[in-house]
């Protein structure tokens, strides 16, 4: 499986030292090659029911983010074992992300595809 490696602090809604706690890792990813996704922040966008997503589409809340999509059950192992604060944080605070089928999106300018 391809992966990135995280080389600057991604930009998103969890704290700063949450999102610093990503710089280094090596996390996988689905394709090789950045696109283009819609989606929301971590804690402002919809969480759960497909009705709360359509909403959140036709009132124009999600967005399109340029990057890398990386499953975020695995992402979160990694950066347990790196910062279990860190994972605990995204536990806590953002647990409607971690999921079979759920995916970060990491932004191309704080990452390089690992060969």
């Amino acid at each position: 499986m391809a992966s990135i490696r995280i080389t600057s602090v991604p930009p998103g809604e969890a704290p700063l030292d949450i999102r610093q706690a990503w710089v280094g890792l090596e996390l996988p990813i689905l394709r090789k090659k950045p696109g283009r996704y819609l989606g929301s922040g971590v804690l402002s966008g919809p969480r759960g029911s497909i009705r709360r997503t359509l909403i959140y589409l036709v009132t124009f809340r999600l967005k399109f983010h340029w990057g890398y999509v990386v499953p975020t059950l695995p992402a979160i192992e990694l950066l347990e074992r790196s910062n279990p604060t860190a994972a605990r944080w995204w536990r806590d605070n953002a647990p409607h992300t971690i999921h079979a089928r759920r995916y970060f999106v990491f932004a191309t300018e704080c990452c390089a595809p690992v060969e």
